[in-house]
């Protein structure tokens, strides 16, 4: 079995190894995007931010209105919708755009997260931005990344059986594979929902207490 799946692995690698490459491009662009798009914010704008940031950290740090229970449900909801959306997209010939687009913000959410935090803390803000984004990105990053190309493959399996470019295009067979991968990947993400929620928030606080 074991075998089996490092071979599925290691072909579907094989086929869609540039997609890879790129998402990953991709994704850092967005990251960089992100924290340059902190610079061109006004004033006042940075600090009506730092101000509702302020009063998460004040609520938080006193342990009320948020439970990590809560953090855990709504970030498994968040990314269950994600890659829910994604898979939508990759039924849809014309998803693939909207895939890649999503796959941005992502990295244009986290790259503006720890630019805003970093430049209005400063080192407090770095590890803060360390403790509270890092974690579960190690989870969540490669999970979007193999969804999206797994609903970038789906469709295009759809777009070669449309225009009859390849005569035995399995399309049920690749959606099919891609529920699966989906399972998987939603396993990977409760995961990383499960460090935000109950990880994150005690690293955090120890920073806060620093």
């Amino acid at each position: 079995m074991l075998e089996s799946l490092s071979y599925l692995v290691h072909k579907h690698w094989s086929e869609f190894r540039s997609f890879y490459w790129f998402t990953l491009i991709l994704l850092f662009m967005g990251v960089v995007f992100g924290a340059v798009l902190v610079n061109s914010l006004s004033l006042s704008l940075k600090n009506d931010l730092y101000g509702y940031l302020q009063q998460f950290l004040s609520q938080f740090g006193t342990g009320t209105d948020i439970t990590s229970r809560e953090i855990f449900l709504q970030s498994l909801s968040h990314h269950t919708t994600y890659i829910g959306l994604m898979w939508v997209l990759g039924l849809s010939v014309a998803g693939v755009p909207f895939i890649l687009i999503l796959l941005f913000i992502k990295g244009v959410v986290s790259g503006f997260t720890i630019g805003f935090l970093v430049q209005q803390m400063g080192s407090k803000g770095f590890f803060l931005a360390f403790t509270s984004v890092l974690p579960q990105n190690l989870l969540v990053i490669p999970a979007y990344m193999v969804m999206s190309v797994v609903s970038i493959s789906i469709s295009l399996s759809i777009i070669k059986h449309l225009f009859k470019q390849s005569r035995h295009t399995p399309v049920p067979s690749v959606i099919w594979r891609s529920v699966v991968v989906a399972g998987c990947v939603l396993v990977c993400l409760a995961g990383a929902a499960a460090i935000e929620g109950f990880l994150s928030p005690t690293l955090m606080r120890s920073v806060m207490n620093w």
